[in-house]
Order: C-alpha cells, then sequence, then structure tokens
C-alpha cells in the first residue's frame, strides 16, 4: 500500500499457470525486492451506473475511460484507512488518482456527499459522481504480492492471486463468494513509467509470459451477463414447452 495518491504509468496484465509463477519468482528475486506488506488482502467496491455504462464502455476499448472504487487493504472496521479512487487510461496511459479516508467517513460521503473538508481530488470525485450517478456494483477481493525494482523504483509489479467477487452484500467488511481464478493461476500486473528493463523483458519471453487483456470487474460483468443470458435462454425454454 503506498502513501502515494497520484499515479501516471504504463500497466499491462499476464495470465500465469503455478509453473510460469514460480519461475519468474525464482529467475526475478535479485532485480525485484518485496514491498513492506508482503502477501496482503485488498479490497474494492466498484461504482458504476444502473445500466453498468462504465464498464460497458471500458470492454470496448475506447481511448479514453474512467472508473471509481473504494478500496481497503486486510481487514476493514470503522476506521480502518480506506482509499477513493478514481482511475482513468488515455492511449494507453493509465491515471490514478486517489485520497485516504476513514471507512465510515469514506461511507457517509459517497452516500450523502457530506464531508468535513474536500482536497482536491475529493472535487473531481465530486463531479465524477454528479455526472454518473454511480452506485455500489461489483465487489473484488485478491491476495496481492507487491514487487518494486531494486534499481528502478518506477518498475511495479504486482501479482493476484484468490480473486473472488459478488454482486451482492457489497461491503468491503465481508468476504467475496465467486472465485474468478483457476487454482494454481495468478494475474501479474507490470507497471512502469517507461520501457521495460531489459532482463524483464528478456524473462517474459523466455518463460512465455505474454500480455492479455483481463479486467477484473469487466470478468464479473461479462459472467454475469452470460448467466442472465442462460438464464433468460432456460426461460423461453420452459414457456416453448
Amino acid at each position: 500500500m503506498s502513501d502515494q495518491n497520484v499515479f501516471e504509468r504504463v500497466e499491462k496484465k499476464y495470465r500465469l499457470n503455478q509453473k510460469q509463477y514460480d519461475s519468474f519468482r525464482n529467475a526475478a528475486a535479485k532485480k525485484l525486492h518485496m514491498d513492506e506488506y508482503g502477501l496482503h488482502t485488498i479490497r474494492n467496491i466498484y461504482y458504476d451506473t444502473p445500466n453498468y455504462e462504465l464498464i460497458r464502455r471500458s470492454i470496448d476499448k475506447p481511448k479514453y475511460k474512467e472508473k471509481l472504487r473504494l478500496r481497503g487493504y486486510g481487514e476493514i472496521q470503522d476506521e480502518s484507512v480506506v482509499f477513493l479512487e478514481i482511475k482513468k487510461k488515455y492511449q494507453g496511459v493509465v491515471y490514478k488518482r486517489r485520497t485516504q479516508l476513514a471507512f465510515m467517513q469514506a461511507q457517509e460521503y459517497l452516500e450523502s456527499g457530506s464531508i468535513t473538508k474536500k482536497n482536491q481530488i475529493l472535487k473531481e470525485i465530486d463531479y465524477f459522481i454528479k455526472f454518473y450517478r454511480p452506485k455500489p456494483r461489483v465487489y473484488l477481493a485478491y491476495d496481492r504480492e507487491a514487487f518494486v525494482g531494486n534499481e528502478d523504483e518506477n518498475l511495479r509489479i504486482t501479482i493476484d492471486q484468490n480473486i473472488r467477487s459478488r454482486s451482492h452484500r457489497l461491503e468491503l467488511s465481508y468476504d467475496g463468494e465467486c472465485k474468478m481464478l483457476n487454482p494454481g493461476e495468478y494475474l501479474m500486473e507490470i507497471k512502469v513509467k517507461e520501457a521495460y528493463p531489459m532482463w524483464l523483458a528478456d524473462l517474459l519471453g523466455k518463460l512465455e509470459i505474454y500480455p492479455v487483456s483481463f479486467s477484473k470487474y469487466g470478468a464479473v460483468y461479462a459472467q454475469a451477463m452470460r448467466n442472465e443470458a442462460e438464464r433468460e435462454e432456460k426461460r423461453i425454454c420452459l414457456q416453448v414447452y
């Protein structure tokens, strides 16, 4: 969990099997160090419009897209520190802005707009909320290892496992249910400001680790749509029968 509140970087995702994960960890051990939090749990609530306008637009891969989420780390209690984040992507570059609040303070702000003092980022979030009028739509959690480059602190690599989600009981303090990856599968994300270092590019090629288009929130939405289509098909079949 970084203290930084404004980010600008390029991010790429990679889906790893157990062998690739083990090989990457071993080979990169001398080039990266794990951050101070070790393996930790990240919990998110994603906000969207009633018809999922934000995620539907994101899936279409436009030049510009944005999303709003509430994020917490570890076990969440009333006074736990959480982050309210706006994440934007324009022509492949990710811009993330977030502000730190107590959990109950964040809840009150999201429900009523009430907060004692607003910083610049909260003013941007105000505009987002007034424009889209989003509501909590999806809970997503995962267990993460985060690494930083030994020679370049702008190189950040995260590896997520045990990704879980739900679209009901949208509370940060309650854990997820539906698993999104099979056991022994991992989602790695590489975040850089410029080009990959040569050792990293060579290692990815050697291990046959290639970029994938994978959005955790997008995957939850796509699965929900498939489930809805299956239910509708069964309903029609029953009516015909």
